[in-house]
């Protein structure tokens, strides 16, 4: 039977999780502040604080950059973008030429 590599850890909140990377993310806090509704709602984790770190928060400050330009942050994913191109295109925007 193989040996796990995951560390059991205490967040500042008081939750205990277990990761085998170095990410210091809790999941459950991860979870807790996951929105309920409007875009970023749509994305995984890394996608969603990819999106945060980089203070774009709104589909209008989203509209400013292009596809390539949000594939380069840390976290966003290729399967993020038709998530992100519908939500924009139901607010009448689109991704910068």
């Amino acid at each position: 039977m193989e040996t796990s590599n995951k560390d059991v850890r205490t967040c500042d909140k008081g939750h205990r999780y277990t990761k085998s990377s170095d990410c210091p993310t809790c999941p459950i806090c991860e979870q807790e502040r996951k929105p309920d509704k409007g875009f970023l709602s749509l994305l995984s984790a890394p996608a969603r604080r990819a999106l945060e770190n980089n203070g774009i928060t709104s589909l209008e400050k989203l509209s400013n950059y292009t596809e390539q330009d949000i594939l380069k942050f840390h976290g966003m994913g290729p399967a993020s973008i038709p998530k992100l191109r519908t939500a924009l295109q139901e607010e009448g925007l689109s991704f910068n030429k």
